[in-house]
C-alpha cells in the first residue's frame, strides 16, 4: 500500500494518508514504510481490554416490543472484552522467488453483563501467503483489502466491505482472496477474486460481503492528484463501475469523491403480502434488488497546531428509500395499537422483527458526517456527528486517544439522538460509553 500513499504538502499529510491507504491498520503500515522503518524481527503481540456501557432507546418498536414481553428483543447490555493479537510475518526465498507468510491471529472473550453467557473467538483476522514476482505481487489466502477514499462510506469499497464509525478501531477480519498486483512508479493495479470457494453457493448463502465476485482496481497518480477506477463481477449481482479522486489542494486542504453505479444489490425488503398483520416469521428478508447508484463528496482542512475539520456527503442508493421506511413506520404504528385481544407474544414477535432492516449499511440513503479533531502530541481528540437530513437524526460521537510507546489509552461516547419518529432514535442501543486499554510489546 505505500506505493499507493503521495507524498502530500504540508498538513494534509494525515488527512491524505488516512483516506488513501484504507483503514488504521493500513494506515499505520503505509506511514511506516514512507518513514523508512524496517521490519522487526519478532512478532508484534497487542494484549487489550475494553469496557462497553450502553442504554436501551426507550422508543420505536423494539421498545414496544419489550414492553409487551421483556426480553424479546435483545436489550442493551455492558460488556467486558479482553483480546490478545498477534501479528508476524515469516520471509523466505525459492528458486529466488521471495515468499512471505503473514499472519494476523485474535483470542478474544467477552463477557455480558447478567445471566448472558460468555462469548470466546478464535481466529486469524488474517492468513494468507505472498510470492514476489518482481513487478507483480500475487497473495492467497485471508486478507485485509480495503478500498476507496472515503471516511464515513467508501462506495468502491469492494473486498472487505468493512464497517465504519466504529467506537474503536480494531483490525477487522479479512476475507479468502486470491490476489494478483502490479506497482509502478507512479501506476498500479490489482485484480481480486474474493470468496472464490462460494462461487457456486445460492444468493440467500451468500449476500454482502460473502458474495464471491471478481474485482478490479486500478490506480494513477498525477502530480497531486491520485485517481482510482474500479470494476466488479458479483455471482448473483452482477457488475459494479466505480471511479474515485482525491487531490491534496494545498497545504491545509485535501478534495476526494468516490461513485459507483450497481447493476443489482443486495438489500432488505419485506415480504409480499405482509401488510399490517401479524406474521408466523419474520417477514424481512435479504433479496437481490435492482439497479443503485453510491456517490460521496467529501473535504478535509488541517490547521497549523494539528487541528482538523471534515465534511462528507454520501448518497446511498442500496438504502431502503424514504418510501419504504414510511411504509415501516405505518406497520410499527398499526402492531403497536392492536386490541389487547390478540396475543401479547405474536405482537411482541412482530414488533421486534421490525428491528431486522437495522442491519442495513446505510439506513437512510442521503448522509451528512461532519468530524473536528485535534491532535496535540500523544493525544487524538475528535467530535464528529453522522446527520441523516430526511428526519433529522444524528449520531454524536465524543473520543480521546492517548498512544505512548507501548501503552494506548481510548475514551469513546456516543449518543443518538433526533426527533421521536427518527430512524436513529428507534435503533437498540441509545447511548454507549467505551474505555479501552492496550499494550504492546
Amino acid at each position: 500500500m505505500a506505493h499507493l500513499v503521495r507524498r502530500p504538502r504540508g498538513r494534509a499529510v494525515a488527512a491524505a494518508c488516512a483516506l488513501l491507504t484504507g483503514g488504521l491498520l493500513a494506515q499505520a503500515a503505509a506511514c511506516a514504510a514512507e518513514a523508512g522503518t524496517a521490519d522487526a524481527n519478532g512478532p508484534d503481540i497487542e494484549l487489550r481490554g475494553y469496557a462497553t456501557g450502553r442504554s436501551s432507546s426507550a422508543l420505536g418498536a423494539l421498545a414496544a416490543a419489550n414492553q409487551r414481553q421483556p426480553g424479546i428483543a435483545a436489550p442493551a447490555v455492558d460488556s467486558f472484552s479482553a483480546e490478545a493479537e498477534l501479528r508476524h510475518t515469516l520471509r523466505a526465498k525459492t528458486a529466488g522467488t521471495p515468499l512471505s507468510l503473514s499472519t494476523d491471529l485474535l483470542a478474544a472473550q467477552e463477557q455480558a453483563a447478567g445471566s448472558a453467557p460468555s462469548r470466546s473467538t478464535l481466529r486469524a483476522n488474517e492468513l494468507y501467503g505472498s510470492a514476489d514476482l518482481g513487478a507483480w505481487q500475487l497473495s492467497a489466502g485471508k486478507k485485509v483489502v480495503g478500498w476507496d477514499v472515503g471516511y464515513g462510506f467508501r462506495p468502491n469499497d469492494f473486498v472487505q466491505q468493512e464497517t465504519r464509525r466504529t467506537l474503536l478501531s480494531l483490525t477487522p477480519e479479512g476475507r479468502p482472496l486470491l490476489q494478483l498486483e502490479r506497482f509502478g512508479s507512479e501506476d498500479a493495479l490489482s485484480l481480486v477474486w474474493v470468496n472464490p470457494e462460494r462461487w457456486q453457493r445460492s444468493a440467500d448463502a451468500t449476500r454482502g460481503a460473502a458474495e464471491s465476485a471478481f474485482a478490479l482496481r486500478g490506480y494513477r497518480r498525477f502530480g497531486a492528484l491520485d485517481a482510482f477506477a474500479f470494476a466488479r463481477h458479483g455471482a448473483h449481482t452482477g457488475n459494479s463501475l466505480g471511479a474515485a479522486l482525491a487531490w491534496v489542494a494545498t497545504d491545509e486542504l485535501e478534495l476526494h469523491a468516490s461513485a459507483r453505479w450497481l447493476q443489482r444489490h443486495d438489500g432488505w425488503q419485506l415480504a409480499s403480502g405482509a401488510g399490517d398483520g401479524l406474521q408466523r416469521s419474520d417477514p424481512w428478508q435479504q433479496a437481490t434488488r435492482g439497479a443503485a447508484a453510491q456517490w460521496l463528496l467529501g473535504a478535509s482542512w488541517t490547521g497549523l497546531q494539528q487541528q482538523s475539520l471534515m465534511v462528507e456527503y454520501w448518497h446511498d442508493g442500496s438504502a431502503l428509500p424514504d418510501r419504504e421506511w414510511d411504509r415501516w413506520q405505518q406497520r410499527n404504528a398499526a402492531l403497536a395499537t392492536l386490541p389487547a385481544a390478540v396475543p401479547a407474544a405474536a405482537v411482541a414477535a412482530n414488533l421486534a422483527w421490525q428491528g431486522t432492516p437495522f442491519g442495513a449499511q446505510s439506513l437512510r440513503q442521503d448522509n451528512l458526517f461532519i468530524r473536528l479533531a485535534w491532535q496535540p502530541e500523544h493525544w487524538t481528540v475528535s467530535l464528529d456527528a453522522l446527520i441523516t437530513p430526511a428526519d433529522r437524526g444524528r449520531i454524536v460521537t465524543a473520543s480521546a486517544q492517548w498512544q505512548g510507546d507501548r501503552w494506548r489509552f481510548n475514551a469513546a461516547w456516543r449518543v443518538n439522538s433526533g426527533p421521536a419518529d427518527g430512524l436513529l432514535v428507534q435503533l437498540p442501543v441509545r447511548r454507549s460509553l467505551l474505555l479501552a486499554a492496550t499494550r504492546s510489546f
